[in-house]
């Protein structure tokens, strides 16, 4: 990301530019969040990729922001309705300001994204964005109905995932491709990368709330255990686990609790179903590393590929 550090300072301006509200709560909580310490990866793909097609479009730093405020606004949402308590290693918005001002500001930061597209003035970058949000938006309630469902497949898990992770990596790559002005082809090539990468993303993700740290994620381990989110891992143990075993799981799943989390963890671990998820998340990252060796060859498809070749084994 050191290739793009000049990049996302006006990126981080353009934010803080835009926060601007007559209601002093607004700016105080986005900044909150926005501002914790976050990864920054969707606006960073835009500009990678922007930068792997050698593409300078003034609006990329705008673009950017926008793909920052949606990212942040489901943030906000989802932590009222799971309930979060930490994230990033720090009180949750709306543990902090109460879940009513959260959801409020997430609108705040939908309808500003909106208003900053509009100033982009672009109709296919619109289309790209509002189908976008509507498809997360989609893939959240599809999650929320999933809520405590001990027989989700891994082809429902992976719809989900698609839609409320991986389309947003997928617009921000895509949006570059249409700011770069880049043939059909190419922006396939780019949408491919960020769908792929996203997807591989969140599985680690969800790997992570079984076998990282709490200190290390900034979050509270067996939070998916807790509410009744039927993850990967938990898809794959229940596939070899003994019925006892199963039952056990099932019955976590099902009542949304985590009073035998050591017991849960240890099947899970025990039946190898780390090893088979992480398995699935290289492969989705192997089809991100297929995407990005067709771009033309400079040091920001290069940073691409190692983005996607690391992102398997981080640990936060």
């Amino acid at each position: 990301m050191d290739l793009i550090l000049t990049d996302m300072q006006r990126v981080d301006q353009v934010i803080g530019e835009r926060l601007d509200s007559e209601a002093p709560l607004v700016p105080e909580v986005a900044r909150y969040i926005i501002f914790a310490g976050g990864k920054r990866l969707r606006p960073g793909l835009l500009l990678l990729v922007c930068g792997a097609l050698g593409s300078l479009h003034p609006q990329r730093h705008t673009l950017a922001a926008v793909i920052e405020f949606i990212h942040t606004a489901t943030l906000l949402h989802d932590d009222v309705v799971d309930e979060s308590t930490l994230r990033r290693g720090r009180t949750t918005a709306n543990q902090r300001f109460g879940n009513a001002t959260s959801v409020l500001v997430g609108d705040f930061l939908h309808s500003r994204a909106f208003q900053m597209m509009v100033d982009i003035n672009d109709m296919r970058i619109m289309q790209v964005l509002s189908d976008a949000t509507n498809v997360i938006a989609e893939g959240e309630v599809l999650q929320l109905m999933n809520t405590h469902d001990a027989s989700l497949s891994e082809a429902a898990y992976l719809r989900v995932i698609r839609s409320k992770t991986a389309k947003l990596f997928e617009a921000s790559t895509r949006l570059a491709a249409i700011l770069a002005q880049a043939s059909p082809q190419v922006e396939a090539l780019c949408a491919d990368y960020g769908q792929a990468l996203g997807t591989a993303f969140q599985v680690i993700d969800d790997i992570l709330d079984y076998e990282g740290s709490a200190q290390e994620l900034g979050k509270n381990l067996g939070d998916d255990l807790r509410e009744g989110k039927v993850t990967l891992p938990v898809i794959c143990a229940l596939k070899t686990a003994s019925p006892a075993q199963q039952a056990l799981i099932r019955h976590a799943i099902e009542h949304g609790e985590a009073a035998h989390w050591d017991q849960i963890l240890a099947i899970i671990q025990e039946t190898g179903a780390l090893d088979v998820a992480r398995a699935s998340a290289r492969v989705e990252a192997q089809r991100a590393i297929d995407a990005a060796r067709q771009l033309p060859q400079n040091p920001y498809s290069a940073a691409l590929l190692q983005l996607a070749v690391e992102l398997v084994n981080r640990r936060s």
